[in-house]
């Protein structure tokens, strides 16, 4: 699911290195390829690269702190990885000053509000926009059949990124119709949605209960889901169905929609009864195996904005309310008490690693 930056990273230099070994003897080249998985690991500066493969390195690097790292550390140890994840941000800019994603993420740390921070991001979105697509156009104009497709497409990303923050960033700020117009310059740009944005528009949609917007959403991107064999609806269009029938007073309705959610992914009534918040991700949406316990965990915080909706009480709004006490119903007693316990023990620092 999503963008990984580490194996962005690798498809980068493996795309290059391919290229240099254009014109060479056959046999040498299988030879000089099959030692690329190795060098990439323990010898990168041996690889030929660029300064915009080597800026994209460092904020791969940087993603990794940030998001993946960052979350579990605790006391000055998230200080000394903040001061890391920006060092390399910052040295990411100096080799390439084009490196968006770099830009994106430092800017993320320097604007001090939501609104301020889309604002940034719409102003800034067209500029990103025709330099990725200049990009885009001369690496088709460079390269022959699967390498232009790949090149190409890697070429964009910085800009699907940008765009899908900025709707993400959109949904928060309660723009809605402008997360959905963005999520559907998404959909147009990449078909193949690799930024997920049908996720970020289903939330939309349900704040402004949206069934039939809802309903086209899922016609729209129904083969998307098929070539990624995905199976039943994912976690966030199933949310969003279960909010607006609870919006609507469907409960009957609402309540299947949630056994259906818990009949889809592991210790999902535990999870939902928790209802944690995670920071989001500054690289972008957390890269997570699909229909795992982690998806869903990713799914319930973005869902925060309709789980808080209402009248507060114990922290959560009606709905957030409504589904802690129905899924503390549906879920076992030891599911409920392990994911306390890890939560416990990631928060003493015993298990934050390799999360």
């Amino acid at each position: 699911m999503s963008f990984d930056p580490s194996r962005e990273d690798y498809q980068r230099l493996a795309l290059r290195f391919v290229n240099q070994l254009d014109g060479t003897d056959p046999l040498k080249a299988a030879r000089e390829f099959a030692t690329f998985g190795r060098r990439f690991a323990q010898d990168r500066d041996s690889l030929p690269q660029t300064d915009e493969d080597r800026a994209f390195h460092l904020v791969s690097l940087a993603a990794t702190i940030i998001d993946y790292d960052l979350p579990f550390s605790r006391g000055g140890t998230s200080q000394d990885l903040l001061k890391r994840g920006r060092n390399l941000l910052n040295e990411a800019v100096s080799l390439d000053p084009y490196c968006y994603d770099a830009i994106r993420m430092l800017r993320a740390a320097d604007i001090p509000s939501f609104d301020l921070y889309y604002d940034f991001l719409d102003e800034t979105a067209d500029e990103v926009g025709a330099h990725c697509q200049e990009q885009r156009d001369l690496m088709l104009a460079t390269h022959e059949g699967d390498r232009a497709v790949l090149a190409s497409k890697i070429a964009m990303y910085p800009y699907l990124r940008w765009l899908g923050m900025q709707a993400s960033k959109a949904v928060i700020c309660g723009r809605n119709r402008q997360a959905i117009r963005i999520c559907n310059r998404l959909l147009e740009l990449d078909p193949t949605d690799i930024a997920d944005a049908r996720f970020t528009a289903a939330i939309a949609y349900a704040k402004l209960e949206d069934e039939g917007g809802l309903d086209a959403l899922a016609r729209r991107t129904r083969q998307v889901s098929i070539e990624r064999a995905r199976g039943p609806e994912d976690a966030w269009m199933q949310l969003a169905r279960m909010a607006i029938r609870f919006k609507q007073y469907r409960m009957n309705d609402a309540k299947r929609q949630l056994q259906q959610l818990c009949d889809t992914y592991p210790y999902a009534a535990a999870t939902i009864f928790l209802q944690h918040e995670l920071p989001d991700g500054v690289f972008y949406r957390l890269a997570v195996p699909p229909y795992s316990e982690d998806e869903l965990i990713v799914a319930c915080s973005e869902a925060t904005v309709l789980f808080q909706e209402g009248r507060a009480r114990c922290g959560h709004g009606s709905l957030g309310t409504w589904l802690a006490e129905r899924a503390k119903e549906l879920a076992p007693k030891e599911d409920i008490d392990a994911l306390v316990a890890r939560e416990d023990s990631e928060l003493n620092g015993d298990s934050g690693e390799g999360r």
